[in-house]
C-alpha cells in the first residue's frame, strides 16, 4: 500500500500501511526496516490530529516553496530588465532576488535533511532523525539522567517545594482529612477482598505456630506464677474451688457414700461401709469447710509452697521445661487448635471490613483524628517537617541513584523500538509546520543579505 509523503503527495495512515498480519510489509512481525527481534511498537500511526497537523505542513511547504519560485520569478525578471538597460535598481532587486533564492535553497535543503535525503541522493549527514533515531534516543536518556535524574538537583528541587508544610497544611483541612480516611478505607477493604482466606489462613496459622515453637514458655509462665503467689493473686481462685467444692459436697452426699462403699471389699458388712462413707464424708466436708473459712489453713499454705516451688521448676528445672515444652507442642498440634488459630483470621477481617465500611466506626474516626492531628502537627512543627523532607529527599534520592539507568534505559528502548521513517513522519507533522517559516525567513533574510551586500558593494566600489 502507498505510504504517506511529506512532500505534498497521497497520505494514508500508519495503520493503514500495515497488513492483516500486523506487520507494515517486509519482514512479518517487525517493522519495516526496523532490525530483526525488535518489537512492531510504532508511535508514528497517525491519528486524526495528526493528519491535520500534517496538512498545515503541507499548506506551509506550498508557502515556502512559492516563495522560493517568486524569488526566482524576481530574478530572472530583474536580470532580463538590467540586461535591457532598465537602471541600476534592476541590478539590485537581481542581487536581493538571487540571494533570497540561495537563502531558501540553504534552509530547504537543511530542514529537510532533517527528515530524508534530499532528492534521494546519499549525501553525508542526511535524513537525521531515521538514521540517528536510536542515537538520539540514548543521548535524550543521557540527558535526562544528567539533567533531571542527578540526586543534589532532585534534593534541591524537593527542598524548595517545601514539601512537609504542604502535606501539612493540606492534612489540616477536615475536608482533606475525611478524603485521605475514605480512600485509606477503601484501600483496606479492596486489599481484604483480593487476599484469599485460605492462603492468609495458612500464613498466620505457620506464623504463630513457628513463634510458638521457636520461643519456649515455661520460663515466662514460671515467672507469672511467683509474681501471682507473691501478691497473693491465686487466693481468690482457691477461695472459689473451695467454695465450690463445700457447695458440691452439700449437694452430692449420696454419690460420696456410694463411691467409698462401691471401692470397699466384698467380704465387709455392708452396714460397715456405710459408716466408712458417712465418716469419710463427713471428713470431706470439714475439710472443704475449714478450707473455705480458714485463710491461714495449713492446707492453703502447703498450696502456696506447691505453687513457689512449681514456679521455680518452671524456670529452672530442665526436666520439668522439657514437659511443658512437649505438652505445648501437642496442644499446639491439635486439629481444634489449627482450626482455631486459622478461624481467627475470619473474625479479624470480617471486623475491620465492617469497621472500614462505616463511616462513624471507632477505626474511621480514630483514623481521621489522626490525620488531622498529623496535619497540625507538621503545619506547627518545624522540626517534624523537616524530619519529613529528610525523608521524602531520601527516598526520592534513592530511587534516581538505584533506578537512574532503568529510568533512562526506558527512554533509549522506547525510541528504539520505533519505526524510523514512521516515527521521522510523525514528528514532522508536529513540528514541520515551524520549520517552513525557517525556509520563509531564509528566503526574505537572504534577500535583505543580498541587497545589502549589493549595496555596500556599490558603495565603496564607487
Amino acid at each position: 500500500m502507498e505510504r504517506t509523503r511529506t512532500d505534498g503527495g497521497p497520505a494514508h495512515t500508519a495503520l493503514e500501511a500495515r497488513t492483516a498480519d500486523g506487520t507494515a510489509g517486509g519482514t512479518p512481525g517487525r517493522p519495516p526496516g526496523g532490525p530483526p527481534g525488535r518489537p512492531v511498537f510504532d508511535p508514528a500511526a497517525f491519528t486524526a490530529a495528526d493528519e491535520e497537523k500534517q496538512r498545515g505542513v503541507r499548506r506551509m511547504k506550498a508557502i515556502a516553496t512559492g516563495a522560493l519560485l517568486v524569488a526566482a520569478l524576481v530574478f530572472a525578471l530583474a536580470t532580463w530588465a538590467e540586461n535591457r538597460g532598465a537602471g541600476a535598481w534592476a541590478g539590485y532587486v537581481a542581487a536581493a532576488a538571487e540571494a533570497g533564492m540561495v537563502g531558501a535553497l540553504a534552509d530547504w535543503f537543511a530542514v529537510t535533511a532533517l527528515f530524508k535525503r534530499p532528492l534521494g541522493l546519499p549525501i553525508p549527514h542526511t535524513a537525521i532523525i531515521p538514521t540517528k533515531k536510536d542515537q538520539l534516543g540514548r543521548s535524550l536518556g543521557d540527558f535526562v539522567g544528567d539533567n533531571f535524574l542527578a540526586e543534589e538537583i532532585v534534593r534541591r528541587r524537593l527542598r524548595s517545594v517545601g514539601i512537609g508544610g504542604r502535606l501539612g497544611a493540606w492534612l489540616g483541612r477536615p475536608d482533606h482529612a475525611d478524603r485521605v480516611t475514605a480512600e485509606l478505607a477503601t484501600a483496606l477493604r479492596g486489599a481484604l477482598t483480593v487476599l484469599r482466606d485460605n492462603d492468609v489462613q495458612a500464613v498466620v496459622g505457620e506464623a504463630i505456630t513457628r513463634r510458638a515453637h521457636a520461643r519456649e514458655i515455661a520460663p515466662g509462665l514460671g515467672r507469672m506464677l511467683e509474681r501471682i503467689v507473691t501478691d497473693g493473686g491465686h487466693r481468690r481462685i482457691v477461695d472459689l474451688v473451695c467454695a465450690r467444692a463445700y457447695d458440691w459436697l452439700v449437694r452430692h452426699q449420696d454419690s460420696v457414700m456410694e463411691a467409698v462403699a462401691g471401692g470397699a471389699p466384698g467380704w465387709t458388712p455392708r452396714f460397715v461401709d456405710r459408716k466408712v462413707g458417712e465418716r469419710v464424708y463427713r471428713e470431706l466436708l470439714r475439710f472443704a469447710g475449714e478450707m473455705r473459712d480458714m485463710p491461714d489453713h495449713p492446707a492453703r499454705g502447703a498450696l502456696d509452697r506447691f505453687l513457689r516451688d512449681f514456679a521455680g521448676d518452671l524456670q529452672n528445672d530442665p526436666e520439668t521445661r522439657a514437659r511443658v515444652e512437649r505438652l505445648k507442642s501437642e496442644l499446639i498440634s491439635r486439629d481444634e487448635v489449627q482450626e482455631l488459630i486459622g478461624s481467627a483470621w475470619a473474625s479479624v477481617r470480617a471486623m475491620v471490613v465492617a469497621a472500614a465500611e462505616d463511616e462513624r466506626s471507632a477505626l474511621r474516626l480514630r483514623v481521621r483524628a489522626s490525620v488531622l492531628s498529623l496535619g497540625k502537627r507538621l503545619s506547627a512543627d518545624g522540626g517534624l517537617r523537616g524530619k519529613v523532607d529528610g525523608w521524602i529527599e531520601g527516598a526520592a534520592a534513592y530511587v534516581v541513584t538505584t533506578y537512574r539507568h532503568e529510568i533512562t534505559s526506558l527512554i533509549t528502548e522506547t525510541v528504539e523500538s520505533w519505526d524510523a521513517e514512521h516515527t521521522s513522519r510523525k514528528i514532522e507533522a508536529n513540528i514541520g509546520r515551524d520549520l517552513q517559516f525557517i525556509r520563509i525567513n531564509g528566503t526574505v533574510v537572504g534577500a535583505l543579505a543580498g541587497l545589502a551586500i549589493h549595496t555596500a558593494t556599490h558603495v565603496l566600489g564607487g
